[in-house]
């Protein structure tokens, strides 16, 4: 089992998904941030069911940055309700996993 956590979050276009992944990487919240896409979501909002264009990002982070990384995303997001799912990590290559956590734990540049 590892300390790192991988936040999932949708959004309405490429470009909004890739300025969200850079301000989250840029402030060490995301070691990396992979945005797929276009996904179609079928979804109920406001009482309507909407099928809708969205652009999913996979954010890697460590346990010890997950509350930082939810109040930036949610305060960055242009949506009124983001998508914010935390899932564990249960295993992984270490190298990687170590990095991942050095990423997000290390002051920031600059």
């Amino acid at each position: 089992m590892t300390t790192n956590r991988v936040v999932l979050t949708t959004t309405d276009s490429a470009d909004e998904a890739e300025r969200l992944g850079r301000v989250l990487v840029d402030a060490r919240l995301a070691a990396c941030v992979q945005i797929g896409g276009p996904v179609r979501s079928v979804f109920r909002w406001e009482g309507a069911v909407s099928v809708e264009p969205e652009w999913q990002l996979w954010l890697k982070t460590d346990a010890s940055r997950v509350d930082d990384l939810t109040a930036r995303l949610v305060a960055e997001h242009t949506y009124d309700v983001p998508e914010v799912l935390v899932l564990p990590v249960v295993g992984g290559h270490g190298p990687y996993v170590t990095w991942v956590t050095e990423e997000v734990t290390r002051p920031q540049d600059g």
